[in-house]
């Protein structure tokens, strides 16, 4: 039996049915069931083939700085240096567990969307009703539905009495989707395909009957878990960049090292000697303290963005979002409320405007901008009334103090708009018991139902689609409750223009029946109807959204729309939060997509704004698209539809709330409060974190090639080695510690978000910062040396003289970090306490010199010696003249670089 490659939307049911070899009114035989079951396999999706708890942590050591590391910690032991190999070696172990446990990369996404389909399915086998485990289901299998379950396997529906479905997990509609039996065109996108009932998908109303088409993997769940697997995992701006900087790092300091060995043998020094200076070189020369302060510095990254709602899963993407070019958003509850609102209302030939948003009921009706009485307007209170009363939802006060709707969406949004006209749902309900209900159905698109008291005449109130109700209308209610004739073409004419701005547009009926009356059937609904009115609702854009967009655009960055929805509903959304190039929304569809190549996409994707009725791998393709074309790329999603796009994504963003579990376990970050301004909060932070990254990296790197220079200045020089290794690693992990990591804390700049983002194809530091570097690694070059020198000719030992070098680059790293809490500014602009963590640590800092240089233990340990108080008076001048230095460099670079003749492009893909 063939199930693949057939598209059973476009068959009929009993043409599907023949596919299938399977008889609907009896179901499958016991015999035919068996043998399917070995053709097909069981109806579970098969999880990712996951690496061992040891190789993930062995992984952790794969990359380039790690290994200079080790090769230093292996060499450095083999010559029986074994404090300094144990100092090297602990700084990589402990990186590595912390980077193990912070970020370690669950791939658990499969396993979510098997969990999230175990399920029982009712089916009709040998004639009789059987509740069965959904693992056991079979192509041909006949299942029955009713509100409540969820879908165990793909259906083609041949029977449904007001079947309703819940598919925007995997479709991103907003609303119940209503199915039908007949066949739909072969292009149908997913959300269309109305006769089919997908794995997963909630019934949320009425009843149906469908036949088992795909199972297991080859459900559309199946292959959203394929397009997961498909999806690339890639690496992050910063640890690309850190990459391609380490690979720089090894070849320097092998080609420094080399040097050093060869000019010192060259010169008649034993090979041994210059073998450890050598070393000595390559030690000092390697920037211990970055991977733990990268990791470190992304750890309070993480705890930062959590105080403003984003739960970080893998630790790079905190800097990710920091270099963020473009985001891709969800509309439903990440741009909006997720909470359908009445905006507009048309009652006696008049358009009312309607204020407020979401499930609160604080607001007014407006007409022409001014509140109005509504009861002055007989026709507008009854069209608010038949919402109110043809109605089977509830608003429901939570005790965290937000309100939520309980039933359908759009219903919630009719009793709202009631609420603010004054309407008392207690009282109306007394006034008009309901007696009896005609429930939506598909066939007949609309609801109505039957009030009055006992003696009283009865009425009618119906809600529909404009179409069904206006043909069984006769007359029309006007402004002052007398009825006048129905102007149907004007009708018509408000709704089509409604739609246009993106609303959904339900019209309001009734009729008046005999006091006698107390049945309610499709015949009393017919005809000699009264037009009341029409009601229109969207789902409203968050206050915060909008000014979020508007923060983002002023920070270089572009947002585009990608949503399931109808597309003219996403462009009135797009409108109102500031997403229109020029004046207008540029949109595309799903369909628009199918035909176009990767190159043609790439080029769309750069100048749309929104993509509706998209289907998952179109959402994948689009991101590659965007990446294709040098954008960093931020993605959110709630449902199992988004989660291949957001594990593509450079920083793949779930929604706490409404996610599901799937898209949570794809995703970099999770949002607690589902809100887009969350996610330009995080990407600020983003910002904060790649500065203090990179202040360390600028602060850290003159130290290492300053003591690189010195070890090859004094063997190429001929003159004893003015520090030792031992003495290098003091000073590299100890200032990292104290001195260095103080930048991690280092508040945001103000400006971080009037910038363009980073340039994803930029190195780390720019030509000015490689130019500060070099500055500072000569200055200590020269005053380590004068210093070294200087004391040795005053009658100082060699450890005293060598314990001034070290005093030198400490004092000189000290005074140099004071620098580089700013990349432009002055420390005294910023605030010389503004960071107190630079302060502590500075202090500390000098206590453990203090100890390095007169603590007897310490000069046996560190080979040092104590010396006089003269000397520190030249060690804080050098350390001086560099801060003097560096201050003055600032003030001459950006000098040059506000001229115009300096201004840098923007960068790649903007």
């Amino acid at each position: 039996m063939k199930t693949a490659d057939i598209k059973w939307h476009e068959l009929t049911a009993k043409t599907a049915a023949s596919q299938l070899e399977c008889d609907p009114a009896a179901g499958l035989a016991a015999a035919s069931v068996e043998q399917r079951l070995q053709e097909f396999g069981p109806n579970q999706m098969t999880g990712s083939k996951r690496i061992s708890e040891w190789m993930r942590f062995l992984l952790q050591f794969h990359q380039a700085l790690i290994y200079i590391l080790l090769a230093a910690t292996a060499i450095t032991a083999s010559l029986g240096e074994w404090v300094d190999a144990s100092v090297i070696f602990a700084v990589v172990l402990v990186n590595a567990i912390i980077g193990y446990l912070q970020e370690a990369k669950a791939e658990k996404a499969i396993d979510a969307l098997a969990n999230m389909v175990v399920t029982e399915a009712t089916v009709l086998r040998d004639g009789e009703k059987l509740r069965i485990p959904s693992s056991q289901l079979v192509p041909g299998d006949v299942v029955l539905l009713q509100s409540g379950d969820r879908v165990p396997a793909d259906l083609r529906i041949f029977h449904q009495r007001n079947l309703q479905i819940e598919e925007a997990a995997l479709t991103g509609e907003s609303v119940p989707i209503q199915k039908q039996t007949d066949p739909v065109a072969g292009n149908a996108l997913l959300a269309e395909r109305t006769n089919l009932a997908f794995t997963g998908t909630l019934v949320t109303y009425g009843q149906g009957e469908g036949i088992v088409f795909a199972t297991g993997d080859r459900t559309e769940m199946g292959r959203i878990a394929g397009l997961i697997h498909k999806a690339d995992n890639l690496q992050t701006p910063l640890t690309r960049k850190i990459t391609q900087f380490s690979r720089l790092l090894l070849y320097v300091i092998l080609v420094l090292a080399a040097l050093t060995f060869v000019v010192g043998t060259l010169r008649g020094e034993s090979w041994v000697a210059m073998f450890m200076a050598a070393i000595a070189l390559a030690v000092g020369a390697i920037p211990e303290g970055l991977p733990a302060a990268l990791t470190i510095t992304l750890a309070i990254g993480v705890a930062r963005m959590a105080r403003r709602r984003a739960i970080i899963r893998k630790l790079p993407a905190v800097e990710t979002l920091g270099s963020t070019t473009v985001i891709c958003s969800d509309k439903t509850g990440t741009l909006t409320q997720n909470q359908m609102t009445v905006q507009e209302i048309f009652a006696a030939g008049r358009l009312y405007h309607v204020t407020g948003s979401g499930y609160e009921t604080s607001g007014e009706i407006h007409f022409e901008e001014k509140p109005v009485a509504v009861g002055e307007n007989v026709a507008l209170i009854e069209t608010l009334g038949a919402g109110l009363l043809a109605n089977d939802s509830r608003l429901v006060h939570n005790q965290d103090g937000r309100t939520t709707a309980q039933g359908d969406p759009t219903e919630a949004a009719l009793i709202v708009a009631a609420k603010k006209a004054g309407i008392c749902e207690k009282e109306i309900n007394r006034r008009l018991p309901r007696l009896e209900t005609i429930p939506f159905e598909s066939d007949y698109q609309y609801m109505a139902t039957l009030h009055g008291c006992e003696s009283a005449p009865k009425i009618i109130y119906i809600k529909g689609a404009v179409e069904a109700l206006l043909e069984r209308c006769s007359q029309a209610l006007g402004e002052d409750g007398e009825v006048i004739p129905l102007d149907t073409a004007r009708v018509i004419g408000m709704a089509e223009e409604m739609a246009t701005r993106g609303l959904r547009v339900l019209a309001f009926a009734r009729r008046e029946m005999p006091s006698a009356h107390s049945e309610l059937d499709h015949e009393h609904v017919s005809c000699q109807l009264t037009f009341l009115g029409l009601q229109a609702k969207l789902d409203p854009p968050r206050a915060e959204a909008i000014a979020a967009v508007a923060k983002c655009a002023n920070a270089g960055i572009r947002v585009k729309m990608i949503t399931g929805d109808h597309v003219l509903t996403a462009k009135a959304i797009a409108a109102q939060i500031g997403l229109d190039r020029d004046g207008e929304i540029i949109a595309l569809t799903g369909r628009d997509l199918e035909s176009m190549t990767d190159a043609e996409l790439a080029d769309a994707a750069e100048r749309t704004s929104v993509f509706a009725r998209v289907a998952p791998e179109q959402k994948l393709r689009l991101v590659r698209a965007l990446q294709s074309r040098g954008h960093v790329v931020a993605m959110t999603g709630d449902g199992v539809n988004d989660a291949p796009a957001l594990k593509q994504a450079d920083i793949g963003t779930a929604m706490g709330i409404t996610g599901t579990d799937v898209s949570k376990e794809a995703a970099d970050m999770i949002l607690t409060d589902d809100n887009f301004a969350s996610i330009e909060a995080a990407v600020e932070e983003g910002r904060g974190v790649f500065d203090n990254l990179t202040k360390f990296i600028v602060w850290t790197l003159p130290t290492n090639f300053g003591e690189g220079l010195v070890i090859l200045a004094a063997v190429i020089a001929g003159t004893t080695l003015p520090i030792l290794p031992v003495q290098i690693l003091w000073i590299n992990m100890t200032t990292a510690v104290l001195l260095g990591l103080m930048l991690v804390f280092e508040p945001k700049e103000k400006g971080i978000m009037n910038r363009p983002p980073h340039d994803p194809a930029a190195p780390i530091l720019t030509r000015w910062l490689q130019f500060r570097i070099l500055l500072v690694a000569l200055v200590m070059l020269g005053g380590v040396f004068t210093l070294f020198e200087w004391e040795q000719l005053r009658g100082a030992t060699e450890a005293q003289a060598r314990t001034v070098a070290v005093n030198v680059f400490v004092m000189v790293e000290l005074f140099y970090l004071f620098n580089c809490r700013s990349f432009t500014r002055s420390v005294f602009s910023l605030g010389l306490f503004s960071n107190p963590w630079v302060i502590c640590g500075s202090l500390t800092m000098i206590a453990l010199q203090l100890l390095f240089t007169y603590a007897p233990w310490m000069n046996s340990l560190f080979h040092s010696a104590p010396i006089g108080w003269d000397s520190w008076w030249r060690i804080v001048a050098i350390a001086l003249l560099a801060f003097v230095v560096v201050g003055v460099e600032k003030v001459v670079t950006n000098r040059i670089r506000k001229s115009p003749a300096q201004v840098s492009p923007p960068a790649k893909g903007r």
